[in-house]
């Protein structure tokens, strides 16, 4: 089905709204798009989110009435599930569970990533590389030919990483590079999702600006 009535409720930084817009894209599927400012949460905002959080998805029921998900990966399986266009997840139940399980292991990726992202003195930020390299390392073991992590199709796991390898498209090269070194998989995965089109659109415009303003606020090391 196409469903018109989708409305991602939203924060331009987010990574996890990241991942239900790609999903949205790849599905070809149209929907409205509202930012809030979560640093002080409309009360309609605080209405619709139990966690207080974003990505909120709001569908327009036959009857008039709203539904409403949260949770990052509950609209994204949700949205594969009721879209029309090929599923981001393979058909065979092992290769699947193995997908969703590498879902889960970008959960402490995401965290690492980000905390060495926003390191404000060096032996933090050494500590936290260590471990997002580390993380990357069990990626690069796992990595076929590409471009996408299960070859030419682009699938969930690629909707889910593809936030978290943007941030490095937009800090300083050297730093990137240090931390991608001898990981020739993890970095041709990397620019094959920074070129798909879902990818570049599931952001506003001046993403990379407000990005380097968001770290240069909060005084991290990778916004030199």
């Amino acid at each position: 089905m196409t469903d018109t009535s989708l409305t991602l409720i939203s924060h331009p930084l987010c990574p996890f709204v990241q991942r239900a817009a790609i999903t949205l894209l790849e599905k070809g599927v149209p929907f409205e798009r509202i930012n809030v400012d979560l640093s002080a949460k409309p009360d309609w905002f605080l209405a619709l989110s139990p966690t207080g959080k974003v990505p909120v998805l709001k569908l327009r029921q036959p009857d008039g009435e709203d539904a409403v998900l949260f949770e990052s990966m509950v609209i994204c399986e949700y949205l594969n599930e009721t879209q029309d266009g090929a599923s981001m997840y393979p058909q065979d139940p092992l290769a699947r569970a193995r997908h969703r399980a590498w879902i889960e292991f970008s959960t402490q990726t995401l965290t690492d990533g980000w905390q060495f992202l926003h390191a404000v003195d060096a032996p933090t930020a050494d500590a936290r590389r260590t471990a997002f390299r580390d993380k990357l390392h069990k990626l690069e073991v796992e990595l076929g030919v590409g471009p996408y992590f299960a070859g030419t199709d682009f699938g969930m796991v690629d909707a889910v990483y593809a936030p978290l390898f943007r941030y490095f498209g937009i800090i300083n090269p050297a730093v990137s590079q240090a931390v991608f070194e001898g990981l020739p998989r993890v970095s041709a995965w990397r620019a094959a999702l920074a070129a798909r089109p879902s990818v570049q659109d599931a952001v506003v415009p001046d993403y990379a600006d407000r990005f380097r303003n968001h770290l240069r606020q909060n005084g991290a090391l990778a916004a030199a």
